[in-house]
């Protein structure tokens, strides 16, 4: 350190050059001449006048003291506003820092301390050493001037030291009220200077992000709330709930209610959902609010606070029961040209393929028919008409009738549920048309219409519930299949529901001793549909006393698995409210055990994304176990289902993968195709359509069968051509393997699914909300894929029917303020993350510009090219309701 000059000298000329040049005593004298030659005449200027400020702090004459203190910070203040590189003022000063630090403390309390104190702290931003946090203690004993005045990043350094010394002193649980003062300003300085993201970061440290309601105005709201929604993902719970009910009360405050409303339905909060339509007035804005509401496939019914005149609460309850889905879907099917029915043969093409295959496929098989019913309902999937089921009987080529019996007995009731995907989500047509099949005499024949009821309701609600009315005179019939038949519409019909009348009609047979296994299994799995994600206390304990009650045989049957995800849908995406159930199924028999645990676990955390459970699930899949043991694989398909929310742990997902199938048993290889395919589902990743291929001619025929399945999950409605290649390509190679085949056939169906109109994919609302009742769709048909050969390829094969649940058109379709669809032009591109970002940041990318309707694939983002319309969604997908642009001028 350079050496103290004498206080009384008010700085000689001699005296103060003796003290620059004796400064830098450690290193070579030769160092020391070139630095002061490569100075500027300003910077040696500069240093000189520093030293000189230096001196006369300490001098003992406060005047002096005065005028020195403020040379200096005005110095300081100057070269800090910009922060390109270390300002020059606190360079030449860092060798008097020790200096001043021990003169600050010899100082008698006075302005002039405090002034001293102040520029301290800023020298210490590049002076303290780590942990110090020098800066915020001689800030918290200075003058109390505006932060800001320092320059930004003085005020960054701040708000880290502030974040340590916060968690210190809760520690110490002393008092922290200074810091909250200074919070306040540093909160406040950010806001101002469109640095929200540090605002909130430095809020959530000291836990106090209510301050944020006081910050934010009209031009920062939507920034911070982004923000803020980001990084609730991120956060352990309870952390995020918290933040994410602070981003809703700014929306609220700001009345941006459509955002709002996307809040209370990712937090399941009916309170949230109806304070939005009580704040709002705008009745065109409620249908909007409706149309999302009916996108999340949550039963919500509008009382008078929310609408209050009647006639308009039936017209926005139509558009929350989803009633004008299939008209949309329509809508867009037609403008797209895509409305002439398609053949199992279509989508085949087998014409491609060299001559081998076409030998064996004049034999008219029960195996090949059924794939050919399973094709034809997918891709036809709401269009009304299809080539095989819908053709009107007295035509020459054959009856509907006819295409139903050329399937044997149990392949005639996935046929003549096939009739309810054809005119799925339009209820009347439907009914009309599979109201022949219930007068047939063969059961099978109405289990499938049972089913069919189901499947034509699913998603579509209504006052009168036809649904209910038609189903639950059969739940009881004698026969088995028509029981099955009835109790699986009901699932499909109503879930999410929770109507009670259901669980009065289905509990009973889930404790009944005299119920077949496949009934009581199906029975399970209806209400864990119906009551899906409601802790349901009622429903969970009728499944567990279903479970003790089944004898050590029941337990090694493929269909026992149901009964445990039954109840683990009860809590799907519900974190800790699962622990109680948890610690009960703890007492099963262990064969069903360690099942049950896996999938309540991996239920319960399904959309959060939680790092811990993801590795308590990998420790499970890490184990070596013998032959007997099932509950890796839910285990692994739980993996997925928590990590499938958000793009960076889908990806990390995804490579951890790879190293359970490289090291993994057996049973765990099976799994990981299905996990794959729920990560993308609907969403054709290159990288993992590779490691499907491969998998897909593994040695291992149930890893083959797994593999293909998953190949037509990712590649669901978006008819991925490349995938389509490799299973034309699969279908040649497995031709004599009448098990693989029917795999491909199923895969072959859903890659072109609804002819490329729809997504399985449970996310949406730009992958914000998670849908459960499509979650649970896509998880059931998974885990029954776990035991492929004795439900899929038994004769269960109707479990497939499963997937409606997670079938949305992959649309945008405008509609004006009648709700009439409009057609205006809209710009389609890869979705970009601009969270965070300065300015107004492009949200799309790689854009083409369509009149709407339009597809959207995953990963996409629409926006409106033209200023005469205004959306009343912030996000543009499903229905959006445009009203015209008041300022709008034709140019």
């Amino acid at each position: 350190m350079a050496p103290v000059p004498d206080p009384n000298s008010v700085g000689g000329g001699a005296k103060r050059d003796e003290a620059t040049t004796k400064v830098p005593s450690k290193d070579s004298k030769k160092k020391d001449d070139k630095k002061e030659e490569d100075l500027s005449e300003e910077d040696l200027q500069l240093k000189q006048n520093l030293e000189l400020y230096v001196e006369r702090v300490q001098d003992p004459n406060p005047e002096l003291q005065k005028a020195a203190l403020e040379s200096m910070r005005k110095e300081i203040r100057d070269s800090t506003s910009s922060m390109t590189s270390v300002p020059k003022p606190l360079k030449f000063l860092r060798p008097h820092y020790g200096v001043l630090k021990e003169f600050h403390v010899k100082m008698a309390e006075s302005d002039l301390k405090k002034m001293l104190a102040d520029i301290l702290s800023v020298l210490a931003l590049t002076m303290s050493a780590e942990g110090e946090r020098e800066s915020l203690n001689y800030r918290l004993t200075g003058s109390e001037v505006e932060i800001g005045s320092w320059g930004h990043e003085y005020v960054r350094n701040l708000a880290g030291e502030i974040a340590e010394e916060y968690t210190m002193r809760q520690g110490e649980e002393s008092s922290i009220e200074d810091l909250m003062d200074l919070v306040q300003q540093i909160v406040s300085f950010h806001m101002k200077h469109n640095a929200e993201t540090e605002a909130v970061d430095l809020l959530m440290d000291v836990e106090d992000l209510d301050l944020l309601l006081e910050h934010v105005d009209s031009t920062n709201f939507r920034r911070t709330c982004n923000y803020l929604t980001s990084a609730a993902k991120y956060l352990p719970g309870p952390d995020d709930m918290l933040v994410l009910d602070i981003a809703y009360m700014i929306y609220i405050k700001f009345a941006e209610y459509p955002n709002a409303l996307q809040i209370a339905l990712f937090l399941d909060n009916m309170q949230y959902v109806k304070q939005v339509f009580t704040s709002c007035t705008d009745l065109l804005k409620k249908k909007q609010f409706c149309y999302m509401i009916a996108r999340q496939g949550i039963t919500f019914v509008l009382d008078q606070d929310m609408v209050a005149n009647e006639q308009d609460r039936e017209a926005l309850q139509d558009i929350v029961n989803n009633t004008k889905l299939s008209e949309g879907y329509l809508t867009l099917a037609r403008d797209i040209e895509v409305m002439e029915a398609k053949t199992p043969e279509d989508i085949y093409k087998a014409h491609l393929l060299d001559g081998r295959v076409s030998s064996g496929a004049s034999v008219d098989s029960a195996r090949q028919n059924l794939s050919a019913t399973f094709v034809n309902a997918f891709v036809n999937a709401g269009f009304g008409q299809d080539k095989l089921m819908t053709v009107p009987s007295d035509s020459t080529s054959g009856s509907a009738g006819n295409w139903l019996f050329k399937n044997k007995e149990h392949g005639k009731t996935s046929a003549a549920a096939s009739l309810g995907m054809i005119q799925l989500w339009d209820v009347n047509t439907g009914l009309a048309q599979l109201d022949k099949y219930f007068h047939s005499s063969d059961n099978p024949v109405i289990a499938g219409a049972l089913l069919g009821v189901g499947i034509v309701n699913c998603g579509i609600k209504d006052d009168c519930d036809p649904a209910f009315a038609l189903l639950a005179d059969y739940i009881d019939n004698e026969d088995s299949s028509v029981q099955i038949g009835a109790i699986m519409g009901l699932g499909i019909a109503c879930a999410g529901s929770q109507k009670d009348q259901i669980r009065s009609r289905l509990s009973p047979i889930l404790n009944d001793a005299k119920a077949p296994l496949d009934v009581i299994a199906f029975a399970a799995l209806s209400l864990g549909m119906i009551y899906v994600g409601s802790c349901n206390e009622e429903v969970a304990q009728s499944i567990i006393f279903a479970l003790m009650d089944r004898s050590e045989a029941e337990l090694g049957e493929a269909l026992t698995r149901f009964l445990p995800l039954g109840l683990g849908l009860l809590y799907l995406g519900k974190q800790e409210s699962v622990e109680a159930t948890a610690e009960v199924s703890k007492t099963f028999n262990e064969k069903i055990r360690k099942y049950c645990d896996m999938t309540l676990l991996s239920c319960a955390y399904a959309g959060t994304g939680n790092v811990l459970k993801v590795q308590d699930l990998l420790a499970q899949c890490g184990e070596h176990l013998e032959k007997g043991d099932i509950h890796q694989g839910p285990a692994v398909i739980g993996l997925a289902m928590v990590a499938m929310s958000e793009e960076l742990g889908l990806d990390m997902e995804i490579r951890s993968l790879e190293r359970v199938l490289q090291y993994g048993e057996p049973n765990i290889r099976r799994a990981v195709p299905l996990a794959l395919g729920l990560l993308c589902i609907s969403n054709p990743k290159v990288t993992v359509m590779d490691t499907l291929s491969r998998l897909s001619h593994d040695t291992d025929s149930e890893v083959a069968m797994a593999a293909i399945i998953s190949l037509g999950l990712i590649g669901a409605g978006t008819n991925n051509a490349r995938i389509a290649g490799m299973l034309r390509n699969l279908s040649s190679y497995y031709y004599k393997d009448a098990s693989l085949l029917f795999c491909v056939r199923i895969a072959q169906g859903f890659v072109h699914m609804g002819k490329g109109l729809l997504t399985l994919n449970p996310f949406h609302s730009e992958r914000l909300l998670l849908s459960p009742t499509a979650l649970a769709g896509i998880v059931t048909l998974l885990h029954a894929c776990l035991d492929m050969r004795s439900i899929i390829l038994g004769k269960y094969h109707y479990v497939l029917y499963f997937l409606v649940l997670a079938m949305q058109p992959r649309m945008m379709l405008t509609v004006d303020e009648n709700l009439k669809p409009i057609s205006v032009p809209v710009r389609v591109g890869q979705a970009v993350d601009v969270v965070g970002q300065a300015g107004r940041p492009k949200t799309i990318t790689g854009f083409q510009t369509h009149s709407t309707p339009v597809l959207l694939a995953a990963g996409e983002r629409a926006e409106l090219a033209t200023e005469k319309y205004i959306p009343l969604s912030p996000i543009l997908e499903g229905f959006v309701i445009l009203k015209e642009n008041p300022d709008y001028r034709e140019e």
